[in-house]
């Protein structure tokens, strides 16, 4: 059967039109409101000469008007690319050039980022503004005045679930940013299966704190979307008592973070004079989160569920572990997602048993289409395999399986080095620095030594109003680890450097 991922919109304005989706910025916009929307907003596009399979990109913070575009894109029989706001000229050029754009639908607050692009991406030939821009800003139409005209239903551009959903862009090993293609299908079957294990209902009230251009993001809407519950949407996670103070007031039920964001809220511990009883679940991804932080989230939110899970924008999720097995498996990041299938191999691709480390494959409709104009980069991660004429997505990562079939993550394979004859895993020596107290963020990478060729080196971010000391850290390393793992150097920072959706940046730690 065909689903296509705007068809989500459309049955839940049916069954429910009134019912409240979006809830940003203190306005509510209801589903039947987004839809007629983004039905108006496709009617443009179309008009604009924007045809099936054509890109269209979406440049400003999350917002409503981020997620009207989304659908309107889509109706209209595009495909979206979402770029992060925090964006600077070079690399949106590049990424506008990169997969041809012919429309782009930007705030105008960005107007001084894309107005001295637009002269270089050829491929553009309709801007449509979010609000009024001011003097000097390239021409084109505004949403208001899109929004404002009579409702009429776009035609329809002949879409199959195969077709090209979204590009999501992701950074690349030659410091070019990289097209992560997902089709209909893709986006579809992940939205399925991610709503299936965190059990979501209609009823929910899902917060949303990551940008939109971070699939984890969009997929709050996405899953929205598809089930009809409501989302809250917000900029971003700068503010993290106002975020608190949005949950309660809006009785959130679902909380979607990453271990940055959770490193934050257990310092801010405890929220007194907010009411959070109605969290029924937490979420993580994007990063392993550290057990200690597993422990002290749950003693946080005791009425919660939490979801440890792992993923990567070539197939969105992986795996999660099942809450039920938290306490006897809380290292783990669980088994493969429904409709799945996951092993690892070793060098030569063979596949590996319980016990050792290998690379994660994944193979299942979740799996990217390839790299936008990369077949080079396409081909070393999309291979053969087991059954002639299926790719198979190699992550990049490694992990270890137990005899359960639980997934441990061990690091990425070029994060792996040796010290002293011994493989060094940096995320076994992280996670035995977030057992301290009093470590509130830890980078562990490998730097260059006169004596032991690649040393160990940690970098440790104290919590907030905590005292800590290199000797410190030593000293627990020393009780806690085996000689060779402890680190030979240790840095105290006030904060770590981190990408747009929250990972710390391991490649600007080794340069500096």
């Amino acid at each position: 059967m065909k689903v296509l991922v705007h068809d989500f919109l459309r049955d839940s304005a049916h069954r429910h039109p009134d019912k409240t989706f979006l809830i940003c910025d203190k306005q509510v916009r209801s589903f039947a409101r987004v839809h007629d929307d983004s039905d108006r907003l496709a009617c443009e596009l179309q008009r604009a000469g924007v045809r099936r399979g054509d890109r269209v990109a979406v440049f400003m913070e999350n917002s409503a008007e981020l997620v009207v575009a989304v659908f309107g894109i889509l109706k209209a029989g595009a495909v979206f690319v979402i770029v992060n706001p925090t964006t600077k000229a070079g690399k949106l050029g590049y990424i506008l050039n990169d997969c041809g754009v012919r429309a782009i639908i930007v705030h105008p607050a960005l107007a001084r980022v894309f107005g001295p692009v637009l002269s270089e991406a050829s491929s553009v030939s309709t801007v449509i503004w979010t609000d009024q821009p001011g003097e000097g800003a390239p021409a084109g139409r505004v949403f208001a005045q899109i929004l404002g005209e009579p409702h009429a239903v776009p035609a329809d551009p002949g879409l199959i679930d195969n077709d090209l959903c979204t590009i999501i862009y992701t950074s690349g090993s030659t410091g070019k940013p990289k097209g992560v293609m997902l089709t209909h299908r893709n986006m579809a079957n992940t939205a399925w299966a991610i709503s299936t294990y965190l059990g979501n209902v209609p009823e929910d009230v899902v917060i949303c704190v990551l940008p939109l251009s971070f699939d984890y993001g969009l997929y709050q809407v996405i899953t929205g979307a598809r089930i009809g519950f409501s989302v809250v949407i917000e900029k971003s996670f700068a503010y993290p008592y106002q975020i608190l103070k949005r949950m309660a007031e809006h009785r959130v039920t679902g909380l979607p973070g990453v271990p940055t964001i959770f490193a934050t809220l257990l310092q801010m511990a405890p929220f007194e004079g907010l009411d959070l009883s109605c969290l029924r679940y937490v979420s993580n991804t994007a990063a392993v989160l550290p057990p200690a932080h597993i422990r002290r989230l749950r003693e946080l939110f005791p009425q919660a569920t939490i979801f440890s899970m792992y993923g990567l924008t070539e197939c969105t999720r992986v795996s999660y572990l099942d809450p039920a097995r938290l306490d006897d498996k809380i290292g783990s990041v669980g088994k493969a997602m429904p409709n799945e299938e996951v092993y690892l191999v070793d060098e030569q691709r063979r596949r590996v048993g319980p016990g050792t480390i290998g690379e994660l494959v994944i193979r299942g409709a979740n799996v990217m289409r390839g790299y936008w104009g990369k077949p080079k980069e396409t081909a070393e991660c999309l291979r053969d395999g087991d059954i002639p004429g299926e790719k198979v997505l190699y992550s990049g990562d490694l992990f270890q399986m137990d005899e359960e079939g639980f997934l441990y993550f061990v690091g990425r394979k070029d994060d792996v080095f040796k010290c002293k004859g011994e493989k060094v895993s940096p995320k076994e020596i992280e996670n035995t620095l977030y057992e301290m107290e009093s470590v509130g963020e830890a980078a562990v990478i490998g730097v260059e030594d006169p004596i032991d060729g690649t040393a160990i080196k940690a970098l440790v971010v104290p919590r907030n109003g905590t005292v800590l000391t290199e000797q410190q850290v030593r000293q627990h390393c020393r009780a806690n680890l085996e000689n060779y793992m402890v680190p030979k150097y240790i840095e105290i920072r006030d904060s770590l450097p981190k990408t747009e959706s929250g990972k710390i940046k391991k490649n600007l730690l080794s340069t500096e």
